[in-house]
């Protein structure tokens, strides 16, 4: 039982990562296993530096398809989902909270890989 556990953490590791924008600092992490083009069971566990509120949501991860329209072909980051706001954190360090088509937070940060 101790070796198919320790078989499970070796094939399917966490992976963990943060950004920090002027406001916000967000963990990313992504549970799935390590090679997966695309993960649809990813945390979002995110601060405000200014009120000290967290928020944790569930997501997955965004891709641009190649030309056949299915295939994920660029990985472009993650999105959660709150009620009808979107938060995205890209792999480019942005982060965009949308509610109702109106951007809420538009913010530019440094990503720290753990």
């Amino acid at each position: 039982m101790l070796a198919a556990a320790l078989t499970f953490l070796l094939v399917s590791p966490v992976v963990a990562d943060t950004l920090v924008t002027d406001n916000y600092t967000i963990k990313i992490q992504v549970n799935c296993p390590e090679g997966n083009v695309t993960c649809d069971d990813v945390s979002y566990h995110g601060t405000s530096h200014k009120s000290g509120e967290q928020l944790s949501l569930k997501g997955k991860t965004i891709s641009k398809t190649c030309a056949d329209g299915v295939t994920p072909c660029q990985f472009l980051g993650y999105q959660f989902k709150n009620g009808n706001t979107i938060y995205k954190v890209l792999e480019s360090g942005q982060l965009l909270v949308e509610q109702n088509g109106k951007t809420l937070v538009d913010e530019s940060g440094a990503w720290s890989y753990q």
